[in-house]
């Protein structure tokens, strides 16, 4: 079988002098590899053709075979590193907290420790007889959600 930190190494040394980055690679126990890039502009194929190529050109199919598969990590896809969170930041995503709560709103700010959501809420302010629709900013770990995705919408 394929050590997966081989082709985290040769993924990384393709996107170290890009604005690319790395999300995720998984490697099965019939050598099916998938590498999954991103960038704050989108994934152009061109470039997932190269990375492609380049890790073929330093693994030997004589010594086992592989399947090679190469993509963006997908729009509708949850995120998996901080620098998808980072890339999102002041865009609506959802999130469905661990306690199974799904949330909508915008993604305010990420950082290691965790990110934080504005959020639509009713409130009745004092001395008010009907509830309005207000901002509440909620801080999360990233241990608290099960996923945060962007949102996409048809609008």
């Amino acid at each position: 079988m394929i050590d997966k930190s081989i082709v985290e190494k040769l993924a990384n040394e393709w996107l170290a002098d890009k604005d690319y980055f790395l999300v995720d690679v998984t490697v099965n126990e019939d050598d099916r590899i998938v590498v999954e890039i991103d960038h704050a502009e989108g994934v152009w194929i061109e470039d997932c053709v190269e990375l492609s190529r380049f890790i073929e050109s330093r693994l030997s199919r004589e010594e086992e075979d592989y399947e090679l598969e190469v993509g963006s990590a997908g729009l509708g896809q949850p995120f998996k590193v901080l620098q998808q969170y980072v890339n999102h930041v002041g865009h609506e995503v959802d999130v469905l907290t661990a306690d199974g709560r799904k949330l909508h709103g915008v993604l305010a700010s990420a950082d290691e420790n965790g990110f934080t959501l504005t959020v639509k809420v009713k409130r009745r302010a004092e001395g008010e007889k009907r509830p309005r629709w207000v901002d509440e900013t909620l801080a999360l770990r990233y241990d608290e959600v099960k996923y945060t995705k962007y949102s996409i919408s048809f609008k």
